[in-house]
């Protein structure tokens, strides 16, 4: 298995075109603005349709790019270093991870095309993922229902949703006969409430998800092994955008120690800076090649992807915690105030380190993996 997040020159190229297209629209101001006013729909549809971000990974013959996961990976990695709000996650990675599990190409196909957003709603409460314990439950509505064609009716709630509040498609974890299976709820389906949550990040908004026999069509069955397949591919782009947020921090914070004067100099020049700084670049470091792992096994070797994004959860999620930190206390009081960014990352690394597991429950599975 190669090791290398992008194969050749094309994939440097996507990379530097995503840099200039984010340098562009993605800058501290669209960051701050999108605080208050969401994403930019004009700036999204530009993103998704002008770069092709959203189908890298989906064959050619369903409206992709017909490219891997390190293409995917790339893109993760611009995205933290920019932190601008865009609802790339959740459709990219989440509703397309699914539909590549699905037997449903018309679906995937939208999707890839851009033109609409979608996201995975699957947790119920904080404890994470556990099939066994799926309450939103599917009835079949009609002469249709049992078939899987159409014609069912969701009854549940749902939390901490990615972009739940915005999303036009909703993929939907609900149970039939007690076994769990995906379900596709569209924005405007009566019986649906979608409320936004209060969040730490405001960059990384989660929804909580309400229906009351709402509308839905059967995407798939078997969510059982789809889900952790979805996951584990969501945790190793993850891990690809925390290694670019701790970059991006890690610039801001050796950008500002050589520029601003202390007693004359830079502070830059004083040892506690430079070893502070020199600490944060090993973390960047350490996380850059365990998030390169995790895109490796995702494009190459899928039986070895859940060691390796379990590791890379743990490995890129303490890193950018930690690296964020430490660009907060260089900057000194103003890292601290809102109108400066450094706190951002702060917010950012805090949540991503337990979006799809806490740290422990990251341990417990790399244990479980290994055979501890």
């Amino acid at each position: 298995m190669s090791l290398r997040l992008t194969p050749d020159a094309d994939a440097e190229d996507l990379r530097q075109v995503v840099r200039d297209f984010l340098a562009r629209h993605g800058d501290t101001e669209a960051v701050f603005g999108g605080l208050e006013h969401g994403w930019d729909a004009e700036v999204w549809r530009r993103f998704a349709t002008e770069l092709g971000v959203v189908g890298l990974d989906v064959p050619e013959e369903h409206g992709g790019a017909g490219a891997t996961f390190r293409e995917v990976a790339v893109v993760a990695e611009e995205l933290g270093r920019s932190l601008v709000r865009l609802p790339w996650f959740s459709t990219a990675v989440l509703g397309v991870g699914v539909l590549l599990h699905a037997d449903a190409p018309d679906l995937l196909a939208e999707l890839a095309s851009g033109q609409v957003t979608a996201t995975l709603a699957y947790l119920e409460g904080f404890d994470g993922w556990d099939p066994d314990a799926v309450g939103t439950v599917a009835e079949p509505d009609g002469p249709d229902g049992p078939d899987g064609s159409d014609g069912w009716r969701l009854s549940g709630a749902k939390t901490l949703v990615l972009e739940g509040d915005t999303a036009n498609v909703l993929l939907v974890v609900a149970t039939v006969a007690g076994e769990p299976a995906i379900f596709l709820v569209d924005e405007g389906a009566a019986g649906l409430v979608r409320r936004p949550l209060p969040t730490l990040d405001p960059t990384r908004p989660l929804a909580e998800l309400l229906f009351d026999g709402a509308p839905a069509t059967l995407v798939a069955g078997g969510a059982r092994a789809i889900v952790p397949k979805v996951l584990d591919r969501a945790r190793a782009a993850l891990a690809a955008e925390q290694a670019g947020g701790a970059a991006a921090a890690l610039d801001m914070a050796v950008a500002y120690a050589a520029q601003r004067l202390q007693f004359g100099r830079p502070i830059a020049t004083f040892q506690a800076i430079k070893h502070r700084c020199a600490d944060m670049a090993v973390r960047v470091e350490a996380a850059r090649s365990a998030a390169l792992w995790a895109a490796a096994a995702a494009a190459d070797a899928p039986d070895e992807l859940p060691v390796a994004a379990a590791t890379a959860a743990l490995v890129c999620g303490e890193a950018y915690t930690w690296v964020a930190g430490e660009t907060v206390q260089v900057h000194g009081g103003i890292g601290f105030t809102w109108e400066h960014p450094a706190h951002l990352h702060v917010r950012r690394a805090a949540t991503g380190a337990a979006l799809f597991d806490t740290a422990a429950a990251s341990r417990d599975t790399l244990l479980h993996q290994l055979g501890v």
